[in-house]
């Protein structure tokens, strides 16, 4: 995914690691003059899809395998990416970051080399290669596979220099800690023609459009922290009850972990509101001012306030990272688990049990949120992971303008990218050991429910696919940084303002920045007009359109709590409180560790049950207008194949393909199948209709 543009310079300097072959004489020099031959050919067709200072350290030739067809081309390793160009292909300026061969070396998760049936050799950084491989297999995070067979059985020279080239070029990547992104103008863009596909939420004016469209009217945009001296890891805009003052915001934020006081996350149009906000700073000291100032805020002018602990019943992020990497290792290809106990070890990494945990949470926490009017707070210590994770599917599941192709992704870039998510690190950029792909777990909820609601979003499969992938793609800006203000130095946007120091954070050389307007939603500078086709969902119901369907003023299924009332939910179950802040009369139950907190027995009643059960004489009461509740039980939670097993290609035929052609060639491998799963029959039973589902039953 790299690109330069045309008429510029590059340093394309082939690697020069020369092993001892036995290659002397004349047929030596031969050879030599061929490889430089060969090498001032590709370094010509190379140039203009190199980005500016980078360079081609190694190449080979060889054949893709794994997949069907097969390809001949070349291995490439340069100092940011290695990539496989087949024969007679070449990168479209149209799409200048789009290719399917690419892997950025900071995705790059094992390397192997392949000599013979029974030589396999891991390659570590500084590890020597103890033979000439006649394969490598390269294994992204991302679950992709590039398998590359090198010609004459890698006797070639070039299969020891690109493999050795790729092994130093990883290890280089793994300490450089700092991405600069690709600038817009590099993209044979002007710097002010482009406008960003999806409002970007730097600017105060975004925020406000995006307060009235959500129809927010009890709320304004805070300015208090434009110069990102209340908390870094906070948007420099955020939305705080109308009636509090900004010198209020920034003393009550004071007394929140990391300074991420509460603050709306989403307006329900039905009335309620969904908050978020970090743990509370119990060594404070807050004055009753500040205490007064917190209270409103976290009520938000409703009688009835319902905190959330966020991370109750949901895995740490230790266990998320533990999962993540037993998944990764169960879906290589020469996994060790048998076949008879594949599934089995599929559960054993608990992976889709916390998609199963995220999805009931966010289905109780989404009832709070529809069927009072109520101010729901969502409490994590740090406010950075699960309140994300939690708050976007409460909203997926709410509001139908949320499932829209446009309104997911500014759904992604308000509660993720805007709100300090810490990308970089929760996905192993930096190497810290706080990695855990939160994000990636919170695709994986979303793909469950485009399966189990596949008339409801607009957006496809591939779509997610293609959000997946570009997590760890270091092209844009979007998931290259920690905080809002990382982002924002990186790009540029106020280097007029005041230094803040931050533990870990390297100042980028000037000169070395991105056009903030380029973000990972420009799809268009990275995939075709064919594949973006594709991101749209044939299934979807366009009557299930926002404004058809919630009418913007209080809908009649929703009331008013009870004057006054404080609820802890935990253990899917509401428990009253005393009190809003840990600073009354005793500590608030949120202020200290969930571990020690009392639990009441899980209830056996849904939350939806509990809030709009009716007696039984007056019958059901209807779930409201555009609320989703998905399924978590059992075999309701699948797994993802198309994206965890694409290095098995085996798995991946039989899976829904995207045009007429792809159907038409899965239909006929079907029927194949079937062919060969449906018993023998009699003669006499040719005379006899027989039932497709009947044959299917059987063959299962």
């Amino acid at each position: 995914m790299w690109w330069g543009g045309r008429g510029q310079s590059f340093n394309i300097a082939p690697q020069k690691v020369e092993p001892d072959l036995g290659l002397s004489g004349p047929k030596s020099v031969q050879r030599t003059g061929m490889l430089e031959s060969r090498s001032c050919q590709l370094s010509s067709h190379l140039a203009s899809g190199c980005l500016p200072g980078e360079q081609i350290l190694a190449w080979a030739p060889g054949v893709r395998k794994g997949l069907e067809p097969e390809l001949s081309g070349t291995l490439i390793c340069t100092n940011v990416r290695v990539t496989f160009q087949p024969c007679g292909w070449q990168r479209s300026q149209e799409t200048p970051l789009s290719s399917e061969y690419d892997f950025a070396l900071v995705n790059i998760g094992r390397l192997e080399a392949v000599n013979g049936l029974s030589r396999v050799q891991l390659l570590r950084p500084g590890s020597p290669l103890k033979f000439i491989p006649e394969e490598i297999l390269i294994h992204g995070r991302d679950f992709r596979l590039l398998r590359v067979a090198f010609e004459a059985g890698g006797l070639e020279p070039q299969a020891f220099q690109v493999t050795m080239a790729i092994v130093q070029a990883r290890a280089r990547s793994s300490q450089a800690q700092q991405y600069a992104g690709i600038p817009l103008s590099k993209a044979g863009q002007s710097s002010g023609s482009r406008k960003p596909p999806i409002p970007l939420l730097e600017t105060s004016e975004d925020w406000e459009t995006e307060r009235k469209k959500q129809g927010a009217k009890g709320w304004r945009v805070s300015t208090v922290n434009e110069r990102f001296d209340v908390a870094t890891s906070l948007p420099r805009y955020f939305w705080v009850p109308k009636r509090t003052l900004d010198s209020e915001v920034r003393r009550a934020f004071g007394h929140f972990h990391q300074g991420r006081g509460p603050r709306l996350s989403w307006h329900h149009r039905g009335g309620s509101d969904l908050l978020r906000c970090g743990g509370f700073y119990t060594a404070s000291d807050p004055n009753k001012e500040d205490i007064r100032a917190v209270e409103s805020m976290l009520q938000a002018e409703h009688s009835d306030v319902v905190l959330v602990d966020t991370v109750d019943e949901l895995p740490s992020l230790a266990d998320v990272q533990l999962a993540h990497l037993k998944l990764r290792a169960l879906c290589l290809p020469d996994s060790s688990a048998a076949e008879e106990k594949w599934l089995s070890a599929l559960e054993g990494t608990r992976w889709l049990d916390y998609v199963r945990s995220c999805l009931r949470k966010a289905s109780d926490i989404s009832v709070l949120v529809t069927s009072r009017v109520r101010s729901i707070v969502l409490q994590e210590r740090g406010d950075r992971d699960f309140n994300g994770l939690l708050s976007s599917l409460v909203q997926l599941l709410s509001a139908p303008e949320a499932r829209t192709l446009l309104g997911f992704q500014s759904l992604v870039q308000r509660e993720w990218v805007a709100a300090g998510h810490p990308f970089l690190t929760r996905l192993g950029v930096t190497g810290a050991s706080e990695e855990a792909p939160v994000f990636l777990l919170f695709v994986d909820c979303v793909w469950q429910l485009l399966q189990q609601f596949p008339a409801e979003f607009e957006f496809s499969e591939f779509f997610l696919l293609a959000l997946h992938d570009s997590a760890r793609v270091p092209d844009t800006l979007t998931f290259l940084r920690d905080t809002p203000w990382e982002r924002g130095k990186q790009s540029g946007q106020f280097n007029s303002y005041t230094q803040i120091y931050t533990p870990g954070y390297s100042q980028t050389p000037a000169g070395n920045s991105a056009n903030p307007q380029l973000s990972v939603w420009d799809w268009d500078l990275r995939y075709s007009s064919e594949q973006i086709l594709q991101f749209h969902n044939p299934g979807y119901d366009p009557e299930h359109c926002p404004d058809s369907l919630l009418p913007r003023q209080q809908p009649s299924f929703m009331v008013p709590g009870p004057p006054n009332s404080v609820w802890l939910f935990t253990r899917g179950a509401l428990t009253p409180l005393n009190q809003l802040c840990p600073w009354r009369d005793s500590p608030s139950l949120l202020a200290v560790s969930s571990r020690w907190l009392p639990r009441p027995a899980i209830s056996s009643e849904s939350l939806a049950d509990q809030e709009w059960g009716l007696p039984s004489h007056w019958g059901a009461c209807p779930l409201p207008p555009g609320l989703l509740l998905p399924g978590y039980l059992g075999p309701q939670i699948r797994l993802w194949r198309r994206c965890y097993l694409r290095g098995r290609p085996e798995f991946q035929k039989g899976l829904s393909a995207p045009t007429i052609s792809g159907l038409q060639d899965e239909l006929s491998h079907l029927q194949e199948l079937l062919r060969k799963w449906t018993p023998r029959v009699s003669p006499e039973d040719h005379s006899k209709k027989r039932d497709p589902n009947t044959i299917l039953s059987q063959s299962h």
